[in-house]
């Protein structure tokens, strides 16, 4: 029953930019990430050079995707668009898990075949990823696709002697087979763990950010598979690597082995498709903080009992929360994706999930829409004044094709620093701010043709920046969504525009008058009266400016 195909190189096979050499920016010389198994912050190094193998825990298609699941996604799809713009060749892998105890529960309540379940919310949460901009990943691979690697796996651990088949009275296998924690020393050394009574203070303080990752007994967010509540089992930490059906499982969710009919355990997928796709040892292996443990610990023990060397780096994305508690749907505080994009635009959703650091606890709030709206208007403004100025927006080519190395210092650091988003986002808006100065300047300046050029090469930073964290308006999907997603090309000024920069030109007017007159009172009032209405006045020694707050 072996697979005996290699893992493939799917850079070679699946991806066109392969064709392209590498070029990595001298800017890469400054990445450091966190690493959860260390939990330090450390210079990161490819394990091949100019190359770099990414598998992230992908969605249990049970149900609709929530806000909760896509944060994750909208998380590591920026950590992978900054490994690009660094220069690196990506493979980027993203699993589904379409076979599981909830989603035979959950259709055979709703009548429903399983397989079709998971196929119809499988694409539910592919139209979210699209929807939210989320790059297609290099491979998405089902676990039910991957049944003869997991089985070759859990061979290999059970001929390395860290493994057991459960069998019946009469010797015959069952269908269960565990991983034996015991033959295993290493186990605990992702969330630390360790198999004495030392105490690992570091360990404790980042386990702090999350309940479920060390908690014993119930656990709210990460429930107990009934696979590893059996008797059967030698010791309580043992964990399930293949699962004898239940009786209420349909014939067609059920699978042949040496060690008996069933199907596998929740962990085993992730480590046999890892392997099947980035091979013998890979840089980093993301997913959800909630994650850590117990999945990701008994992947981490599961691969290298097999032979296999784990994933050089562990990233761990943190929660959603809603008024400090995880969003979960077991919490009944999940918020569907469908019903707040129904409320707000994709580019305002994507801005809101991706505000700060991925390790950061991201509170969802009318308030953080809010704020991402603000954002969107400012960003907006200015790229559609710049393109009017310059007679037209730049190409989607010139933007992307800008390096690491060109972008701002200060984004490029924030950006090095663990992906720290605000400090991205922070340069952005400093970049936005400078541009709208040097617009207010064109008219008055006789050099005006060398601020021209400046306002060019402000605005390609800014939307080569917005592009780095999947923001360009002026990009797929924002374009295709009109005018709830993207910005003007600027080739054009739309009327609403033209007739707000009539407007507050008029009042800019009158106030820089009033100034000259000494009526400080009445220039206060048009500034604050314009405030009221939601824009920035910035003065400076050329005159004021205005954007969008």
């Amino acid at each position: 029953m072996g697979n005996s195909q290699e893992p493939q190189d799917f850079n070679t096979s699946v991806m066109p930019s392969s064709l392209t050499p590498v070029h990595v920016a001298k800017a890469a010389d400054g990445l450091n990430l966190y690493d959860t198994a260390s939990h330090q912050v450390s210079h990161f190094v490819p394990l091949k050079p100019g190359e770099v193998g990414i598998y992230v825990c992908g969605a249990t298609v049970q149900s609709s995707p929530h806000i909760g699941h896509i944060r994750a996604a909208v998380a590591f799809d920026i950590v992978r668009r900054w490994f690009l713009k660094l220069g690196y060749k990506v493979t980027f892998v993203r699993n589904v898990t379409d076979i599981d105890d909830k989603i035979l529960d959950k259709a055979a309540a709703a009548g429903q075949r399983w397989w079709a379940r998971a196929y119809y919310y499988e694409r539910e949460f592919t139209e979210a990823y699209n929807t939210l901009g989320v790059l297609p990943p290099t491979v998405e691979p089902r676990a039910t696709g991957h049944m003869p690697d997991m089985i070759d796996l859990i061979q290999r651990i059970l001929d390395n002697g860290h493994g057991y088949v459960v069998t019946d009275a009469d010797g015959k296998p069952t269908g269960n087979v565990y991983f034996d924690v015991a033959s295993w020393p290493h186990y605990g050394e992702l969330t630390h763990q360790k198999q004495t009574a030392e105490v690992d203070e570091a360990a404790a303080v980042a386990d702090r950010m999350g309940p479920s990752v060390d908690a014993t007994g119930d656990d709210k967010y990460n429930p107990v598979d009934p696979a590893d509540a059996s008797p059967d089992k030698h010791d309580p930490r043992d964990f399930a690597l293949w699962k004898a059906p239940k009786d209420t499982d349909p014939e067609d969710a059920r699978w042949s082995t040496p060690f008996g009919v069933g199907r596998p355990g929740w962990h085993i997928e992730c480590s046999a498709m890892s392997h099947r796709y980035l091979g013998d040892g890979f840089d980093i292996h993301g997913g959800g903080l909630d994650l850590r443990f117990p999945h990701h610990e008994n992947e981490m023990a599961q691969t290298r009992a097999a032979g296999y060397p784990s994933a050089a780096r562990w990233m761990h994305s943190a929660w959603v929360t809603a008024k400090g508690e995880k969003m979960s749907k077991s919490l009944g505080t999940g918020l569907s994706v469908p019903s707040v994009l129904a409320e707000n635009s994709a580019w305002v959703v994507r801005y809101a999930l991706g505000s700060v650091q991925y390790r950061s606890m991201l509170e969802w709030s009318d308030q953080a829409l809010v704020e991402a709206q603000a954002a969107y208007d400012r960003v907006s403004n200015f790229i559609e004044r710049a393109g009017v100025a310059l007679g037209g927006q730049l190409s989607r080519e010139e933007v992307t094709g800008i390096s690491a190395d060109d972008l701002p210092t200060d984004f490029v650091a924030a950006m090095n620093d663990d992906v720290n988003v605000s400090g991205a986002t922070a340069a952005i808006f400093t970049t936005i701010r400078s541009g709208n100065t040097l617009l207010s300047q064109l008219a008055d300046r006789a050099d005006s043709e060398a601020v021209q050029a400046e306002v060019r090469e402000t605005l390609l930073a800014v939307r080569a920046m917005l592009d780095t964290l999947g923001l360009d308006p002026l990009a797929e999907p924002w374009v295709s969504a009109g005018a709830a997603g993207g910005a003007s090309d600027g080739t054009t000024e739309t009327p609403e525009h033209a007739a707000l920069e009539a407007l507050i030109t008029e009042q800019l007017n009158a106030r820089a008058e009033a100034r000259k007159a000494r009526d400080f009172a009445k220039a206060d009032q048009i500034r604050d009266t314009l405030a009221e209405a939601g824009i920035t006045i910035e003065d400076g020694l050329q005159g004021s400016t205005w954007s969008l707050k």
